[in-house]
């Protein structure tokens, strides 16, 4: 079709063979979406298009993906908020009639129906990295790793140490929004399936959520980052974010990471001063 259709929020671009989504970067929009900045969805991908009254004068254009199609639909797992929903188009109730036209022009190209034998949509480019409540989740396209904050993390995952999970020896995620109670991600290892798992906060291969830790819109893209490359099997085929760190020192980034959010910890005052100095030097040793 090679035509706009701009609503609140986003516009949709349609092409012959996929639809091209833009999300503002405005204020009022979510941050989920300009987290996402655009996202190209094949229409292989969707198998429907409804158009339905929406609130306080507008009309809602609404792609229904495939189940398994999308790599971040499928980490939300229902989960999200329907403002958050980046397969709504906002549209004022005037426009009414020319998002008719759309939904009729793109129902007319979808051939595809029921779930995906893969993901069929590109997974977030990132955020390939976020703070949690307890630790600090990193995502290079070939491993996760989990580095913990010294006073948010439980005392088991100060005994584990911190984490690295390569790819190949996940089976999957469990992603659970921060917005409700006991907001976590948790990475699920191939050899774990009879097990059960540890409470969130007492398992390593998990971080857990608070206010202002593990947000939507970082949180939830990394996770979907991460499923797309295990469902994929080939982790050789990600393009890695940054070199390793020589062996046996720290990425001085990271460190200079925790000592800020210790210096956070100790400002607020849940870190005296002798405790700042002392983690801070430990800290400094591991450059």
């Amino acid at each position: 079709m090679g035509d706009v259709l701009a609503g609140f929020h986003a516009a949709w671009e349609f092409e012959s063979d996929s639809v091209l989504i833009r999300y503002e970067r405005g204020i009022r929009t979510p941050k989920l979406f300009q987290s996402l900045g655009e996202r190209r969805i094949p229409l292989a991908a969707l198998e429907g298009v409804t158009l339905t009254p929406g609130r306080r004068g507008t009309v809602v254009l609404r792609a229904e993906p495939r189940p398994g199609a999308d790599p971040l639909i499928e980490a939300a797992a229902g989960q999200l908020k329907e403002a958050y929903d980046p397969y709504r188009l906002v549209l004022p109730a005037e426009r009414e009639t020319l998002a008719e036209y759309y939904a009729d022009e793109l129902r007319a190209l979808l051939t595809e129906s029921g779930p995906a034998d893969r993901h069929l949509v590109a997974p977030p480019s990132g955020p390939l990295q976020f703070k949690a409540y307890d630790g600090k989740a990193y995502f290079d396209g070939s491993s996760v790793r989990f580095r913990w904050f010294w006073t948010g993390a439980s005392s088991a995952k100060w005994k584990a140490g911190d984490q690295n999970f390569p790819v190949a020896d996940l089976n999957g995620i469990e992603w659970r929004s921060p917005e409700v109670l006991e907001g976590h991600l948790r990475l699920v290892p191939r050899d774990s399936a009879s097990e059960r798992p540890a409470p969130p906060d007492q398992d390593p291969a998990a971080v857990v959520f608070g206010l202002g830790y593990g947000p939507v819109h970082e949180s939830l893209p990394f996770a979907a980052a991460v499923l797309a490359a295990v469902r994929a099997k080939r982790p050789e085929a990600a393009v890695p974010i940054a070199a390793p760190a020589v062996a046996g020192r720290r990425d001085p980034a990271e460190i200079a990471e925790r000592i800020r959010h210790l210096g956070e910890l100790h400002q607020a005052g849940l870190v005296t001063d002798e405790e700042f100095s002392s983690k801070k030097a430990e800290l400094l040793a591991e450059l």
